[in-house]
């Protein structure tokens, strides 16, 4: 049994919520006492499920004394005012990535959790899952040499998954950039050692109809020669998760009858009102909620988020759903990984290790302002063709 419970508070209860659900409600260091969302049916759903209570505001939810930590899942760009006002009440933060859409809201929330002397963990992005975080202790423990190179690709469906307005919109924090560049760079910057000095990146906008990033191909430098490529495509033509045994990006089991369901769903709804209710009826508390298989706590495997490959001095490793594959000078061979009790765990051990333990977590906001800075750089260099220099990067050899 875990020395005490966290009582846990949900900002959200959109589809960020759902997805990291299961954990929340499995995870025996957990316990969820209280929620904000302003949808009604959301409130009497979290109400009915958890026996707990539930606000319509986030000022209502952090006013709450019997919330320890609150979960911020609200969109992006109300992240830094959300994060602000937990801390202000005394909460510890685990707010989801992008940790805000510009770097000033990112040491403006920073400064809050500091003032305020609370924990500020950034997640779930997908550096914290296993195969990624024991490819990170393969590279330390210095029996495949240095990492010189890394590739990391992924193609999925994102741009055409129901969306509000806004979503699709870049400077509110919309498009593939923000919200999935956040996993991408986040992983490549862990395994690479953390400090990315240059960034050079074309994106792409190529469908009229939702007029913001949907492709981007970024060339990363690190300080120390390493350099890594990374190339996101969600216009839901090809499936990165071919490349990973057809398990999907939360580790379940690809359905082959289900390609191209994305835009044939989206054909429900032809304009942006009707694709705003679309999305509001499969988040929780929705009409559509169960069927859209976001709360799934039986995934099989470990979460992943596309094919990477890591090339080390002595060997290249590929993080995979069930383990990492290590290919090396005379032989091939997959180090396994035992499925996860509960998805996600990660996620928990790290708030729990700052707040029960004491210990300083990695995900922290310093961290997470440094891969928003990758993401910025991306669509700067996209704008402006030309090459980015960094400045507010983390070393990963000054992280716990």
């Amino acid at each position: 049994m875990p020395e005490r419970r966290l009582r846990v508070g949900v900002a959200g209860l959109g589809r960020a919520f759902t997805l990291m659900l299961p954990t929340l409600a499995a995870d025996p260091r957990l316990e969820l006492v209280a929620a904000a969302d302003p949808r009604a049916e959301a409130r009497l759903r979290f109400v009915a499920d958890f026996g707990a209570r539930a606000y319509a505001s986030v000022d209502e939810l952090c006013a709450d004394p019997a919330v320890e930590v609150v979960y911020v899942a609200t969109p992006h760009q109300h992240h830094a005012a959300h994060v602000a006002l937990a801390a202000s009440r005394g909460k510890h933060v685990l707010v989801e990535k992008p940790m805000a859409i510009s770097l000033a809201e990112c040491r403006s929330m920073i400064d809050a959790a500091e003032r305020a002397n609370v924990y500020l963990i950034v997640g779930h992005s997908h550096s914290f899952d296993r195969p990624i975080l024991r490819a990170r202790e393969i590279i330390d423990s210095g029996t495949v040499g240095a990492v010189r190179m890394i590739n990391a690709q992924y193609y999925t469906d994102f741009l055409y998954r129901p969306r509000r307005p806004e979503e699709l919109v870049t400077a509110k924090g919309g498009g593939v950039v923000f919200s999935q560049a956040a996993h991408q760079v986040d992983c490549v910057r862990l395994l690479g050692g953390g400090r990315v000095s240059t960034v050079r990146a074309l994106t792409g906008i190529w469908d009229p109809a939702r007029p913001t990033e949907g492709a981007y191909a970024a060339l990363l430098s690190f300080a120390d020669g390493t350099f890594a490529s990374l190339v996101y495509s969600g216009y839901a033509h090809f499936d990165g998760d071919e490349f990973c045994g057809d398990i999907g990006e939360l580790g379940v089991a690809k359905d082959a009858s289900a390609y191209g369901a994305a835009r044939r769903n989206l054909r429900r709804a032809p304009n942006a009102e009707q694709e705003a209710f679309l999305k509001q009826t499969r988040n929780y508390g929705g009409a559509e909620y169960l069927a859209s298989g976001a709360a799934d706590s039986d995934a099989p495997w470990h979460q992943h988020f596309g094919a990477i490959i890591v090339s080390c001095e002595r060997a290249d490793l590929r993080p995979l759903p069930t383990g990492v594959m290590i290919y090396g000078d005379d032989d091939a061979r997959l180090e396994p990984l035992s499925k996860p009790e509960i998805p996600r765990a990660e996620v928990v051990d790290e708030l729990y290790g700052a707040i029960v333990g004491g210990r300083k977590p990695l995900h922290d906001g310093r961290w997470a302002l440094a891969t928003l800075e990758v993401c910025l750089a991306i669509l700067d260099s996209a704008r402006e063709r030309r090459e980015i220099a960094l400045q507010c990067q983390v070393d990963l050899r000054t992280c716990p």
